[in-house]
């Protein structure tokens, strides 16, 4: 018996595969994995609305409903639409926002310091003296002489950007601006008493999140997330990294432009709910682990795939906004602070500036869980260490918390199962949004592994209790199912397997083995920890008790834990409201010794210990 040859559609950034056969459309593909596209046409190829953009892969040719839908860069870009095309291989397809009918729960906020605003930009009122036959001073001149007034400075310089629009401006004014200052150099004209406005950004490697403040004032104005559109290219850092180095000439530009245009349309996003113009986004301030860091600034990213894992640049940089790409005002700059290490990046930074996990004196451990896990130890005073040093270092820990490599993975969206509950034969599952189940997400898969350890159904080394009446023999596999056909909102079972028990392993043990080796680095054991702070957008979601049931967390009080959030973001807006919290992010970093554990003796057994569900301690 010949088998019929599928197709393996990889749904981005939501994170879904399907299997399709061949004829079969990629709108097939995404309506059996249960991403709902946009297609009020029914599939017929007259309503555009399921547009989607292959990364990788083959489909049939374009058909001419597809040659009347996009224009020829789109084309060039890879746009399709997904009722119309149809896979001849294996394919990646990537699918902008607009496509979707509903959005995926992205992870914005975050516990913020409040900080005293003291920007890097300010604004000056000036009224002008228009020029006549007595006065034929320049326009740059006439403002130069107005602002001497007002700055400490001997010496002012006005960059091109506000020179290239300044005298029509001045006279559509009325000689009446707002002068945008940073240090000595004017950057902008605005109209007198506009808002001065900063961008932050925090740029993972699955989510990103962007916010517009006052600088005036440090009020949040508008905020938005948006996944990662280098998804397409590779789930974690080190395939993108890979991807970039495989095609030297384009590949790095790829990445870099995919960001920025979705950077782009979040701002424009912003500008909408906050009744902005972009030209009053004067300054930014971009965090993001290494990686991303060196793929936002157009740096080479090479040598971090390869040890030893070396950065291109550790020291923070301001960089012109429009030389990166980043539709913002022209004259405005953008603040990237100080990266740690190759793996330890000024997202991690930013969340130590947020989190001021040194202060307390005690023993504090502080994570940023996700594709990469960052982790720093504040062993305080009891650990003899001086006052306000750090341990910091990270461990790959994979895409499974974001529910990639799962059997039945998917991102944070609609229909994830995110909670579960096994008492006896009875499963209970909870969604987002209460929307019938069509996959499991990250925080899904760790309360289900769980609960499976807790029931009986896996041992302590994820092996399956063959006698449970639960577990089942599929494809050679043995699966648990969580959620029956008959339930779920695709018409096919939800499971746990072996392998997604293996994959889960595999991360909350590198995880687990980095706070041991930390712990023991500084002398303590995890009983000595005062504070265990979970950051990140998963950390946000999990459930602390599936954490430590299942040995990622060590077995401490609840009270001694804390969720807070996208902290990386809110130490990002401090930085962008305040140059002194810019020189303590640099202090911070002069503070951490960083721990390198690929190359830590202990690593591979520790790392093997940890792989069992469960304590280790």
């Amino acid at each position: 018996m010949i088998t019929e040859k599928l197709f393996i559609v990889d749904l981005q950034p939501v994170g879904r595969r399907a299997e399709v056969r061949p004829g079969q459309t990629l709108l097939e593909a995404a309506q059996s994995a249960g991403v709902e596209l946009v297609s009020i046409c029914g599939g017929i190829g007259v309503c555009d609305g399921c547009r989607v953009r292959l990364a990788a892969g083959q489909l049939t040719p374009l058909s001419l409903e597809e040659e009347m839908a996009f224009a020829g860069d789109e084309l060039a870009a890879g746009y399709r639409l997904a009722c119309q095309a149809s896979p001849l291989s294996d394919v990646t397809i990537d699918i902008p926002p607009e496509s979707l009918t509903t959005l995926q729960r992205l992870q914005i906020e975050g516990a913020q310091v409040e900080v005293e605003p003291a920007p890097a930009v300010i604004g000056l009122d000036l009224q002008l003296e228009p020029p006549s036959l007595d006065d034929l001073r320049s326009d740059s001149a006439r403002l130069k002489d107005s602002l001497r007034g007002r700055l400490p400075y001997h010496t002012l310089s006005l960059g091109y950007p506000l020179l290239s629009g300044l005298s029509p401006q001045l006279r559509q004014q009325k000689w009446a601006l707002r002068a945008v200052m940073r240090g000595d150099e004017g950057i902008a004209a605005l109209p007198p008493g506009e808002r001065l406005v900063g961008l932050a950004v925090d740029v993972g490697t699955t989510k990103l999140a962007s916010y517009l403040i006052d600088l005036e004032s440090g009020a949040t104005l508008a905020k938005t997330g948006a996944m990662n559109p280098q998804i397409s290219y590779g789930e974690d850092v080190v395939s993108r990294i890979a991807y970039a180095n495989n095609r030297p000439h384009e590949g790095p530009g790829i990445l870099h432009n995919r960001l920025l245009e979705t950077l782009n349309d979040m701002i424009g996003e912003m500008c909408v709910q906050a009744s902005l113009r972009r030209s009053t986004i004067v300054d930014a301030v971009v965090v993001g682990n290494t990686a991303m860091h060196h793929f936002f600034a157009g740096l080479p990213v090479a040598q971090l795939g390869a040890s030893p894992y070396v950065p291109a640049v550790s020291e923070a940089l301001d960089l012109p906004a429009h030389l990166l790409g980043l539709d913002i005002a022209p004259g405005a700059n953008v603040h990237l602070p100080p990266n740690i290490a190759g793996y330890v990046g000024s997202d991690h930074v930013a969340m130590l500036l947020a989190t001021r996990i040194w202060e307390s004196g005690g023993a504090a451990l502080a994570l940023d869980i996700g594709t990469n896990t960052e982790i720093s130890l504040a062993p305080g005073k009891k650990a003899g260490w001086p006052a306000g040093r750090l341990l910091s270092s990270s461990c790959a820990s994979g895409p499974a918390f974001e529910g990639a490599h799962i059997h039945d993975g998917m991102r944070a969206a609609p229909g994830a199962v995110e909670k579960v509950q096994i008492d006896g034969d009875q499963v209970r599952v909870y969604t987002i949004h209460d929307q019938p189940a069509v996959g499991i997400c990250g925080s899904g898969i760790l309360d289900a592994i769980a609960q499976m350890q807790l029931a009986g159904i896996i041992d302590q080394r994820g092996v399956f209790d063959r006698s449970h009446p639960q577990v089942r023999v599929s494809d050679s596999r043995r699966e648990f199912v969580l959620v029956p056909a008959s339930e779920s909102g695709h018409g096919r079972d939800v499971c746990v397997t072996r392998q997604d028990v293996n994959e889960i392993q595999l991360a909350k043990g590198a995880i687990r083995a980095a706070i041991e080796i930390m712990l023991a680095e500084a002398g303590l054991q995890a009983a000595d920890l005062d504070q265990v702070i979970v950051a990140g957008a998963f950390g946000t979601y999990i459930n602390l008790k599936s954490a430590i049931q299942v040995g990622m967390l060590p077995p401490l009080p609840l009270g001694r834990f804390s969720q807070v959030g996208n902290a990386a973001g809110a130490g990002a807006r401090q930085m962008l409201v305040s140059l002194q919290q810019r020189e303590l992010a640099g202090e911070i970093v002069r503070r951490v010794d960083y721990l390198e554990l690929s190359a830590h003796r202990d690593f591979t057994t520790q790392f093997a210990r940890a792989l069992i569900l469960g304590d280790i301690s």
